[in-house]
């Protein structure tokens, strides 16, 4: 059977809740629809997050993420949307959505949103060094 095009969003159990660990995902064929023109929109979208409870099952976001592709919307207004719906699903402990949209009249646009669970902070970060016994911890 074929898979369609859906907005649902399924979730997993995530299997270390007592780490912070971060997840990062590439999405390179998102597609929409300029809501000026009707013509396509590409963009990658790059998505990082550090789970809290749950983690988010793969086929349902490429599902979610081609639901899209008939859809007007404006770069900006887009990626919002995404990252407001991956968080309501997920309640991650942090999410970092980034869409780079490919070149539409000379102008390649970027967009970065962000969010965050209500009092969480990130751990240090570990900066490890290129030789054995050479690292630094970064405040």
């Amino acid at each position: 059977m074929p898979s369609h095009p859906a907005k649902k969003l399924e979730t997993f159990p995530n299997p270390a809740p007592a780490r912070d660990y971060h997840i990062h995902m590439e999405i390179p064929e998102f597609t929409c629809l300029c809501p000026k023109t009707g013509q396509p929109d590409f963009a990658t979208l790059i998505l990082d997050y550090i789970p809290d409870k749950k983690c988010i099952e793969l086929k349902s976001l490429k599902l979610y993420i081609w639901s899209y592709r008939d859809e007007g919307a404006f770069h900006e207004a887009v990626t919002n949307r995404i990252l407001d719906d991956l968080a309501a699903a997920l309640k991650p402990r942090y999410m970092r959505l980034t869409a780079k949209f490919y070149v539409r009249g000379g102008i390649f646009t970027n967009v970065v949103a962000e969010h965050r669970k209500a009092g969480w902070k990130p751990l240090t970060v570990v900066e490890l060094g290129r030789f054995e016994g050479q690292s630094n911890i970064r405040e």
